[in-house]
């Protein structure tokens, strides 16, 4: 996994809009990738909602969370849309997982291991955090830690 003190790597992921979302979409702003397996899982759908309740907390700390998954843009706009959150969802999915190789957080299985990245606004990791097993939920507590670093 990528660790804190390297450049974010050059890395292109998908907007719901069509739009991309790249390396130059990071500059100037503190980004939280919260990289998760699958859309509509339990465990994913416990993440984010925990992360939803407490994002005017993160924003209060300049910090802008995104998730990134190896789901098509349809499949992540249609689980953000049920659980109601406005976490933007960033989607890995052509070809697929080569973000998430980039930072060093794919699954052998085919899909993000659960984790946690934090770029601060010149590019540069600053903490970063996998889970043990895809099934283990990261805390809201761990980011607000790893944003304490930055």
């Amino acid at each position: 996994m990528i660790a804190a003190g390297e450049p974010a790597p050059q890395f292109t992921l998908g907007r719901a809009d069509g739009a991309r979302f790249t390396n130059a979409d990071l500059e100037g702003q503190t980004t939280v990738f919260v990289f998760y397996p699958f859309a509509f899982s339990p465990v994913c759908t416990d993440q984010l909602n925990l992360y939803q309740e407490v994002l005017d907390e993160f924003a209060e700390r300049g910090a802008t969370l995104y998730g990134v998954s190896c789901d098509a843009t349809w499949s992540q706009t249609a689980f953000k849309d049920k659980l109601g959150v406005s976490i933007e969802q960033l989607s890995d999915f052509e070809p697929k997982g080569e973000t998430c190789r980039a930072f060093g957080v794919y699954h052998p299985g085919g899909f993000p291991q659960r984790a946690l990245v934090i770029i601060g606004p010149d590019g540069i990791v600053k903490w970063a955090y996998e889970a043990n097993s895809p099934g283990d939920l990261p805390g809201a507590n761990l980011i607000f830690d790893g944003l304490a670093t930055v």
